[in-house]
């Protein structure tokens, strides 16, 4: 801390410090504080400008940021299991990714606050990182699947599937498919492949048949120009299940011969009411509007009407001369009405199979599929939404709104960063009265991971989980909408200093392709699955693919076709938040490796019966290493949490202060007991403990 005090009489003395500093110096005036417990948001700067058009803003860069953490965890985890000898270096690559993340987290890179240049680099990193993280996961891959001496061919990323792009599965004849959990649970998850054919031999790892499903893609897929070289026909899907906690399984997959019964082309939407169902949920559409009308939970009898659109505001031309005539841009979010326009559908079409049952919707320049999988206890609308057309020079912000019969009575939920719901309330603040000046706007907030209302009368709640960052609301009762593009044409003057207008690689407007997740149950069932789903998208198995010269037995003769990470499983309510190498030095003997564990109970107190009770965790779990020793660190991982010492902080009591059933556990070091066991730990209701853990393989 630096003090000059005054010497010229001017009665000023100056203090240079730093935020610690400060924090301590006001801790220490020994007075009582205002406590603050709801939100900060939605921000606004004046009466018509509320910073809610980020939280869409660059939806594609949004998404990409989502996938990529995926990646990067699936990569950290590769890097510790392997273990590798030179594990210094393995663990610079890493870093590529690693920093790539790190540097998109600034406040202009994933809120899509930047101009389009630097949008361009941040994926671009991004991408490097990808590279990077694969040459990771081929070494982790060569320690863990030989049975014997021979290595396994290099797998690749295929990362464009979601356009029904791979050249290997849409070249060769022959592949091997890796899928790897991040999850410390058992997963599931199905697949998607472009391939040319519509005859396969799937085979799983134990080497039992794959009931498959080929589905013609789309011609609305096959304009996206992003597209271009590739000759994708059809997409294979199947489901995997079983898929071992930080596990790996093997699939085989070529071309077949005799009939192509599993090919489910596209139909005409029948002339009366369509209702695709399995045995969980069923969705109707009626046969004139094409739009969704009715969903039910079929275990429960639960149904509601339900009505799904996809609609634009147009946003609001200023030249920011004046509060009144402030601009929709990339920070803020003003539409020019209250009420969107509706997309009308063009066409419709239908995909009935055994395994997935489909209901495609055409627009101007815009389209959606609502698909419901066998067994499955949500529906997947995947949104596609592009070029944006501004030939009547108008900017457009895309919402997709769904509209149902309950009565929330104002008040909808949302989450924060994927973890505590919140609780909103229409034009309403907790800690003073709002004038409220933008109905649309003033009523956004962000949603991580999953918005929904509720109604006490049916005993219902609506809940849709997003695969990407965007704004939400309940502007009306009963409605959900997401906002999930948007493209202007004048900038807001808060600093990118121009439009908000991403036109793509054919410079036409850039699509954008994404999908939410619905939900029907009680509210005492509700939890349980948006937390098991939104956990699933957060971290979501990840496919590795290469061709092969081989046969399936020498393949199976030759590689493990299923590996497991963990020798213990988690309980069902903790999640493996990080597992990641600490960097070694060179001349570190592999015996004497150390690495950053992370657990997380992703539940919060009271909602769900079971899940939200305390978890008991052995951290002697790890299949592929054995734990000597760890110690407690706090949520960074750079301060042992026994030498944390808190500032204590004399506060106002608000009178709404949550109870706290249980008591934190501190871990100092923790150590082998004479049976060669740590302790165990215990985690409560959102609670995240940090260890740092030795090891030796």
């Amino acid at each position: 801390m630096l003090f000059l005090q005054q010497q010229n009489g001017s009665g000023v003395n100056l203090l240079y410090s730093t935020p610690s500093c400060y924090t301590f110096q006001q801790n220490h005036l020994n007075q009582i504080w205002n406590g603050k417990d709801d939100d900060f948001f939605p921000y606004a700067s004046s009466a018509h400008t509320f910073w809610t058009g980020y939280f869409t803003s660059r939806p594609a860069l949004k998404g990409y940021v989502r996938q990529s953490n995926n990646y990067l965890q699936v990569c950290k985890q590769l890097d510790t299991i392997g273990n590798f000898e030179t594990g210094w270096m393995t663990s610079s690559q890493v870093e590529v990714l690693k920093e790539a993340m790190g540097v998109a987290q600034h406040h202009d890179a994933v809120s899509g606050t930047e101009k389009q240049h630097v949008a361009n680099d941040y994926a671009e990193r991004l991408a490097n990182g990808y590279k990077s993280c694969e040459n990771v996961t081929n070494m982790a891959l060569k320690r863990l699947l030989p049975r014997f001496q021979q290595e396994p061919p290099n797998l690749q990323f295929c990362t464009l599937t979601n356009i029904s792009k791979c050249e290997i599965t849409e070249k060769y004849d022959k592949v091997v498919l890796e899928v790897y959990n991040p999850l410390g649970v058992d997963s599931d998850t199905w697949v998607r492949l472009p391939v040319n054919g519509t005859v396969f031999d799937v085979f799983s790892f134990t080497g039992d048949a794959i009931p498959y499903q080929v589905i013609p893609v789309t011609s609305e897929t096959k304009k996206i120009p992003e597209r271009k070289g590739t000759y994708a026909q059809n997409e294979l899907v199947f489901q995997l299940t079983g898929i071992s906690p930080l596990g790996l399984q093997t699939v085989w997959i070529q071309k077949g011969k005799g009939d192509n019964s599993s090919y489910t082309p596209f139909k005409a939407f029948p002339s009366a009411d369509f209702t695709m169902q399995n045995k969980l949920v069923s969705l109707t559409f009626d046969h004139i509007t094409k739009q969704v009308k009715e969903m039910e939970n079929l275990q429960i009898s639960l149904k509601i009407p339900l009505n799904q659109r996809l609609m634009h505001y147009f946003g609001f031309s200023g030249n920011n001369s004046k509060d009144e005539f402030r601009a929709s841009g990339a920070y803020c979010f003003r539409p020019n009405a209250t009420e969107p326009k509706t997309m009308i559908v063009q066409s419709s079409y239908i995909v009935q199979g055994e395994l997935v049952q489909e209901v495609h919707q055409v627009f101007p320049w815009a389209s959606q599929v609502f698909r419901l999988y066998k067994d499955a206890n949500n529906v997947e609308v995947e949104w596609t939404v592009g070029p944006i057309d501004i030939s009547d020079k108008s900017g457009k912000e895309v919402i997709s709104r769904y509209d149902t019969s309950l009565q929330n009575g104002g008040v909808f939920y949302t989450d924060a960063n994927g973890r505590e719901i919140q609780e909103r309330k229409r034009n309403y603040r907790k800690t003073w009265n709002l004038n409220q000046t933008e109905p649309v706007a003033g009523n956004y907030y962000p949603v991580n991971s999953r918005i929904f209302i509720r109604d006490p009368a049916p005993d219902a709640q609506f809940t849709v989980l997003t695969d990407r960052s965007q704004g939400g609301s309940s502007v009306n009762d009963g409605q959900i909408e997401l906002m999930v593009h948007r493209r202007l044409l004048h900038d807001d003057s808060f600093g990118v200093g121009e439009p908000l207008n991403e036109t793509g690689a054919d410079g036409k407007g850039l699509v954008v392709r994404g999908k939410h997740y619905l939900v029907l149950d009680t509210i005492k069932n509700s939890a349980r699955q948006h937390r098991l789903i939104g956990l699933w998208l957060y971290r979501q198995p990840v496919i590795m693919l290469t061709n092969v010269s081989m046969d399936r037995e020498q393949w199976y003769t030759q590689f493990n076709t299923q590996v497991s990470g963990l020798s213990t499983l988690l309980p069902e309510n903790v999640h493996i938040l990080t597992l990641e190498m600490i960097p070694p030095n060179p001349l570190t003997p592999i015996s004497l490796r150390q690495a950053i564990v992370r657990l997380e109970h992703f539940y919060e107190n009271g909602e769900d019966q079971e899940m939200s009770k305390p978890a008991i965790v052995d951290l002697q779990m790890f299949a592929f290493f054995n734990i000597t020793g760890a110690v407690e660190m706090t949520l960074g991982a750079n301060m042992m949490l026994k030498d944390l010492n808190r500032l204590q902080w004399r506060v106002m009591p608000s009178g709404d202060e949550p109870t706290i059933p249980y008591e934190r556990q501190i871990y100092r070091e923790l150590k082998l007991d004479s049976k060669g066991k740590l302790p165990q730990i215990t985690l409560n209701p959102m609670e995240i403990k940090t260890f740092i853990i030795d090891f030796n393989g």
